[in-house]
């Protein structure tokens, strides 16, 4: 009976995220259909981008010159801020500038690091804002993005375009990871459809749900709007930093987050201990540090992920063939995103072993984050006490 009732509960949760999760499964939030066909961008139009950069001297040349490449009518300024960077990452970035005529496009500032109370990243960000709000001329739009990603030369314009017809105060995209190793193959395709399965980008651009996210590699502001909530100080130590941001630009207005095939990924994760280690970082913040957040995450992804293909190998009637149809519909499920990274449907099957190293890497970010060591990145321990 007790297995059974574990069967149903599983089978439940998976009819439940099929049908009433806003469809995060389907994948139909992208960013070419972002904009109407024929929306175009007025020449007026004025973005400078916000690039946080910390000892990104392999990748920095790509991703700044992508930028700098952009196929954009308006006027288009690139700000690196150097977040006490040692391997010569500015250096790098001014000379693929001047090597594309670019270098009057791409300004360089100083971080100096995060202040007591602030992550890393938002502290960069807030130093370019903060350059950004006293020009003289104030840009329509803010391109927060990360520096190890590389744009197609339409992006920008896209992007812009789509906000300004619908009027976004916040749009921002899902870049698509490296998924070339077998480490990539098996967890990146997960990794992103678990992150739809919190934030629904269905959900997230309905201006009456109160769900809101966003992705952090490219996220396209309106400067007012950001300023009016309060402007990056408000989310100053947060880990999950575009989410955060999300659900205060929400406020502010509508917010968008799709899917794209036209920003990539430069960052490799070649071994598990690489996909460990990115996941570790702020898992445990995505429960509020709280240990009954944690062991209520643990058992759902038990009962969800990890019963179904165990009762229906190992359990009895009715359990098993109660787990097996849960383990399908969850196969089902996972099909979509396995097929936007042009792996193979079977390894859908595969999904609660994934699962199940997902939830060793949660319980591992809340081990490192009660020995002080949580919010690792380069160096740094950025979550709280």
């Amino acid at each position: 009976m007790v297995f059974t009732l574990i069967a149903i509960a599983g089978l439940a949760a998976w009819l439940y995220l099929l049908i009433f999760n806003s469809g995060f499964w389907r994948l139909t939030e992208h960013d070419r259909k972002f904009a109407p066909e024929g929306a175009t961008v007025p020449a007026a139009t004025h973005v400078v981008a916000i690039v946080p950069a910390r000892d990104e001297a392999e990748v920095i040349a790509t991703s700044v010159g992508s930028l700098l490449g952009q196929n954009f009518p308006g006027r288009f300024e690139v700000v690196l801020v150097d977040d006490e960077c040692t391997d010569g990452t500015a250096e790098i970035a001014r000379a693929k500038a001047a090597e594309l005529g670019a270098a009057e496009r791409l300004s360089v500032l100083q971080s100096g690091g995060p202040s007591d109370g602030w992550t890393g990243k938002i502290a960069a960000m807030h130093r370019g804002f903060t350059h950004v709000r006293g020009l003289e001329r104030q840009p329509d739009f803010i391109l927060f993005c990360d520096a190890d990603i590389a744009f197609e030369p339409p992006v920008l314009a896209r992007l812009v375009a789509g906000a300004t017809v619908r009027g976004t105060v916040l749009s921002s995209l899902m870049v698509k990871l490296r998924c070339e190793s077998a480490a990539e193959k098996w967890f990146v395709p997960a990794f992103v459809f678990f992150f739809q399965m919190l934030y629904p980008f269905r959900a997230v651009n309905d201006a009456k749900s109160k769900v809101a996210g966003a992705a952090g590699g490219v996220m396209l502001a309106r400067p007012e709007a950001l300023a009016k909530a309060g402007g990056l100080p408000a989310i100053r130590d947060a880990l999950i930093d575009d989410c955060a941001l999300g659900a205060l630009m929400k406020t502010q207005g509508p917010i968008w987050l799709g899917l794209t095939d036209d920003v990539h990924s430069l960052r490799p994760y070649p071994h598990l201990a690489d996909i460990e280690r990115m996941v570790t970082r702020s898992a445990y913040a995505q429960l509020d540090y709280s240990p009954l957040k944690l062991a209520g995450a643990l058992l759902g992804m038990i009962i969800v992920y990890l019963a179904p293909p165990l009762l229906a190998i190992f359990g009895e009637s009715p359990a098993r063939e109660i787990g097996l149809v849960a383990w399908l519909i969850m196969a089902q499920a996972y099909m979509p995103s396995l097929r936007f990274y042009g792996l193979s449907r079977a390894r859908a099957f595969a999904l609660p072993l994934i699962a199940a190293c997902y939830t060793w890497f949660t319980a591992v970010s809340a081990w490192r984050h009660m020995r002080g060591r949580g919010g690792e990145w380069k160096g740094r321990f950025q979550a709280p006490a």
